[in-house]
């Protein structure tokens, strides 16, 4: 990847925190939510321990972490949607942290947690190698990176490609989803690194509506999907659209009227060396 000068890396920032923060992610984070709850169940956490939400949006991993008993923080560049996770901390009564930073540029200390975690989140960190160094470089030794990111192959994957076909990402900067690609994550995290585990897993997106109205749902509130559709014509906004519903149809094993698409997902845990 072509080194960025100070001035494009400002930019490339900014538009970042502009998708992010455009529409209402925490729409869309609620699907989710039992993928987070079942993600930290299996990190088996202690009371006490202290644990990083990178790119925390709205605070789904960080919220069940919390009510475990752990000492959470959570770090996403959106404030938006920070507050919106403090709002949630707030109505549970948990105590939890929630600071504006860059994935690339964690605002913390050397080996500070002892766990840390992103679902579906650092994965978007446009120079994923400074990304993975950063995870690395504030887990203590010993302790954990646990993260869950969407596979080329698996049903999110496929929606990235097809938003890409029609409104191409910017150039120079790696697609997310090769986060999800085991040898690719195996080259990110061999830097001090002791033990490195993947597999395979599902999340669920379930609404109670059709896939055509869960289209327009993502249209609405996911950043990412509703500036490719600003940023196409009528007659391509139109043509993205079919694509993205023919599919949810395609995918879709709800009966009822109502929406269920699984989507496979790697999860990944590194033990710090």
């Amino acid at each position: 990847m072509d080194a960025k000068s100070p001035a494009e890396l400002e930019s490339l920032k900014a538009r970042m925190k502009a998708t992010w923060m455009a529409g209402d992610f925490g729409v869309i984070g609620r699907s989710h939510e039992r993928a987070a709850e079942e993600f930290i169940a299996r990190r088996s956490l202690a009371p006490g321990t202290h644990v990083l939400d990178v790119a925390c949006g709205t605070g789904n991993l960080a919220i069940v972490a919390a009510r475990g008993g752990a000492r959470v923080t959570g770090v996403d560049i959106a404030t938006n949607l920070l507050q919106q996770a403090r709002t949630r901390a707030e109505t549970e009564q948990l105590a939890i942290q929630f600071d504006e930073g860059d994935a690339e540029r964690l605002p913390y200390a050397d080996e500070a947690f002892d766990v840390v975690v992103s679902m579906f989140g650092v994965m978007f960190a446009p120079h994923p190698d400074v990304a993975a160094a950063e995870l690395v470089r504030v887990c203590r030794p010993g302790g954990t990176i646990a993260l869950a990111n969407w596979t080329p192959t698996g049903f999110t994957g496929q929606t990235f490609k097809a938003v890409a076909r029609h409104c191409p990402p910017p150039v120079n900067t790696p697609p997310p989803t090769q986060w999800g690609d085991e040898s690719i994550v195996r080259q990110r995290l061999r830097d001090g690194i002791l033990d490195l585990r993947m597999t395979r897993r599902t999340a669920t997106f379930s609404f109670p509506y059709p896939p055509a109205q869960v289209v327009e749902t993502f249209r609405t509130y996911f950043g990412p999907i509703s500036n490719a559709f600003a940023a196409l014509d009528p007659n391509g906004q139109a043509a993205l659209r079919r694509e993205l519903e023919q599919l949810w149809f395609a995918h879709n094993r709800a009966t009822d009227g109502t929406t269920a698409v699984d989507s496979e997902y790697l999860e990944i845990v590194a033990t710090r060396a």
